[in-house]
């Protein structure tokens, strides 16, 4: 059974950092492709970040180019989102994602104040 578990958001000042994690477990990690969405209140859910089972293929949203960065651990069966600079614009729930599937997790809130 699939479970994705994210964790690291909370209320930051623009211009502040997270550290978004996510614990997978249920599938063999290291040979899938992940990646992060988001979705802000009264939006739909829009694709932040993705990157493929080698890690050697990498993509992002225009608006968040230069300031997440997604990384994972293997060996932990871990996916990362690294957030530089965070704007207003940025608050949303941030979810991880199986692509095979598009399974999700339960998302974890990220808040950036002005």
């Amino acid at each position: 059974q699939v479970q994705l578990v994210e964790s690291g958001g909370g209320t930051v000042q623009a211009g502040g950092s997270l550290r978004l994690s996510c614990a997978a477990s249920g599938f063999d990690f290291g040979d899938n492709a992940m990646k992060w969405v988001r979705q802000a209140p009264g939006k739909d859910v829009e694709f932040v970040s993705y990157i493929n089972s080698r890690g050697n293929n990498l993509s992002y949203q225009e608006s968040v180019k230069g300031r997440f960065t997604i990384s994972r651990d293997d060996a932990k069966s871990m996916l990362y989102l690294q957030m530089n600079n965070l704007a207003p614009e940025d608050t949303a729930v941030y979810y991880c994602v199986l692509v095979h599937g598009n399974k999700r997790g339960q998302g974890t809130q990220v808040t950036v104040s002005s």
